[in-house]
């Protein structure tokens, strides 16, 4: 999950905290500026997508998170809080995924519908053990919380916490780096949270990630997000890193993003989103958009969500046509070059006759076609932690 801009390109404006209205400059803006961030607009807020530096750069940086531990800047994301008895059912109402049965400390990807099944935002769901926590995308948060109080009850209590920054650690070395900094964070395993404290401060730690790298989110008290930056890049294994190579990572990862590969005209089913639909409830419904997912539930997707390794040096970018011969068969709906396996990779829409792993197609690009070939996702395998397996 990520915002609905995609940041691979490096061609965006450059922006100063006075031409944003003053509510859109995140906790982390001079800290970023200080350490050499290149800053963008990205979904409101003004951004790193790269540092300057020994370590900075796009690639450098996407290097530097595959082999140690890079600091993400997430805090435009949306924290809400959902309170009151049943939550949970309400909660369902709204997302295909079971909430009910969510353990607490326990996180669950989901979807929030609309009536015709398409995909309003994707986010994360966590049993605090005493309310829902729900991470949502920047891009779309405000929609998200109209959304939300439109639908759920009165009696639960919907709270967005403007007042807290997050923080996203990912990389082989994060969990070393935050275990030594806070300790017991190290018992957590993939897709798990819990609450610890550092220097008195209150941290709420998830460990899930959008990198496929092992990774961790801490969220904390916007005027103490400062202090605790300073204090991770303080430790050799930690560089700050941008937009760019959260995208690249992401893109590896096969992950989609929202507003590329996510959007209102796109459904579960064809995005490749099954595990999000608890399997219990695929039948029995009683969520926004089952209606019009059944039938597809029933019959398949008429397009499907794929991975295309692209012969050559040239990126397909969002928006090249994808075809089987002379047939347009599809769109690429995000793109760019692959630092770790020197080649450029996509994600497309295509029908999904021409869907199936080893598919040889052609993608157009700057008036030429470049040879490619469907590819199973993920691009690069995860490694997200899951246990110690002794």
């Amino acid at each position: 999950m990520s915002d609905g801009n995609s940041c691979v390109n490096e061609d965006q404006s450059e922006t100063h905290p006075d031409d944003l209205p003053e509510q859109q400059v995140l906790p982390l803006d001079a800290w970023h500026r200080a350490h050499g961030g290149r800053m963008v607009e990205f979904a409101g807020y003004q951004m790193p997508i790269q540092y300057t530096g020994q370590y900075g750069g796009i690639v450098a940086e996407h290097e530097w998170t595959r082999n140690h531990a890079s600091l993400f800047d997430v805090s435009h994301m949306g924290q809400l809080v959902l309170e009151g008895e049943n939550a949970a059912g309400a909660l369902e109402a709204l997302v295909p995924g079971d909430v009910s049965a969510l353990k607490p400390g326990r996180m669950r990807y989901s979807l929030l519908l609309d009536e015709n099944g398409g995909i309003l935002d994707d986010l994360i769901i966590t049993n605090t053990g005493e309310r829902l926590a729900l991470v949502v995308n920047g891009a779309v948060k405000w929609d998200d919380i109209a959304h939300l109080r439109e639908h759920l009850p009165d009696e639960i209590t919907l709270t967005h916490q403007a007042d807290l920054a997050l923080l996203a650690l990912q990389g082989p070395e994060a969990g070393a780096v935050l275990e030594g900094l806070v300790p017991g964070t190290g018992a957590l395993i993939f897709m798990t949270a819990a609450a610890f404290e550092w220097n008195g401060t209150p941290l709420w730690v998830s460990r899930a990630g959008y990198t496929g790298e092992d990774g961790f989110e801490i969220s904390i008290v916007a005027d103490m997000a400062e202090a605790l930056a300073d204090a991770l890049v303080a430790d050799d294994r930690v560089q700050p890193a941008g937009l760019g190579a959260r995208d690249s990572l992401r893109l590896e990862a096969g992950l989609p993003l929202y507003g590329h590969d996510l959007d209102p005209e796109t459904d579960p089913v064809s995005a490749g989103l099954m595990f999000a639909l608890s399997k219990s409830r695929r039948e029995t419904g009683g969520w926004m958009g089952h209606a019009a997912i059944a039938p597809i539930l029933a019959s398949g997707a008429a397009n499907r969500r794929v991975g295309l390794m692209v012969e050559g040096r040239m990126p397909a970018r969002e928006g090249a046509l994808v075809f089987a011969g002379d047939r347009e068969i599809g769109r690429v709906t995000s793109g760019g070059f692959s630092p770790t396996l020197g080649y450029p990779i996509a994600m497309a829409y295509i029908n999904a006759d021409h869907a199936a792993d080893g598919t040889r197609l052609q993608i157009e690009v700057r008036s030429k076609r470049l040879d490619a070939l469907v590819a199973p996702m993920p691009f690069v395998p995860h490694r997200y932690y899951r246990g110690d397996p002794r």
